[in-house]
């Protein structure tokens, strides 16, 4: 029932188009305006949001009469236009942090970790890895997102404006490939 390979692929993939580590300098710039970030607070949120999506997501596409396949397709393509976004550093996704009620919960928990792009993402996987493993990797990553929201002015200091860089691009390589895959998984079945 669970693949090792399986959970480290979902984790990796989640890790990538969530970008928690890419959005520290946005988290930061949220703490410096709001005051404090409630790390369990936003971290709760996101899984909620990310499990929800997972369990009833494909009911909700079925209401609508769209299959798992085509959303997959879908789900690459908002992947692939997320790594071109980490990797030519321009914006094709616009959100507004300063619209925010709560930090804790908009624009951080949802838009910024468990937006569209997340939950486009747990479906798509949904299409490809059995959900125990996709559940594993979800509750993998939100130990991750909490512990980059409780450290991050640590991290601002440790490693610095370069490093994020680097890591953005990387990881915007990362979803390149993932999204290339994803397609090439799916699209013969919609042919």
């Amino acid at each position: 029932m669970f693949s090792f390979k399986e959970i480290i692929s979902v984790s990796l993939i989640l890790f990538s188009v969530i970008d928690i580590v890419g959005n520290i300098p946005i988290i930061i710039d949220l703490r410096k305006k709001a005051g404090q970030i409630e790390s369990e607070k936003a971290t709760l949120v996101s899984g909620f949001i990310m499990v929800l999506t997972l369990f009833v997501g494909e009911s909700i596409l079925a209401f609508f009469g769209i299959d798992i396949e085509s959303f997959a397709v879908a789900g690459a393509i908002i992947i692939f236009l997320i790594g071109m976004e980490m990797i030519l550093e321009r914006n094709i996704f616009k959100s507004n942090p300063e619209e925010a009620s709560t930090t804790s919960i908009v624009p951080l928990a949802f838009p910024m970790i468990a937006g569209a792009a997340t939950m486009t993402t747990i479906i798509s996987l949904r299409a490809e890895y059995t959900q125990s493993n996709v559940l594993v990797g979800i509750i993998l990553n939100l130990g991750l997102i909490y512990l980059v929201l409780k450290t991050s002015g640590w991290l601002e200091r440790k490693i610095g404006q370069a490093g994020f860089n680097i890591l953005r691009k990387v990881f915007g390589i990362i979803l390149l490939s993932i999204a290339i895959k994803l397609f090439k998984t799916n699209i013969h079945i919609l042919a």
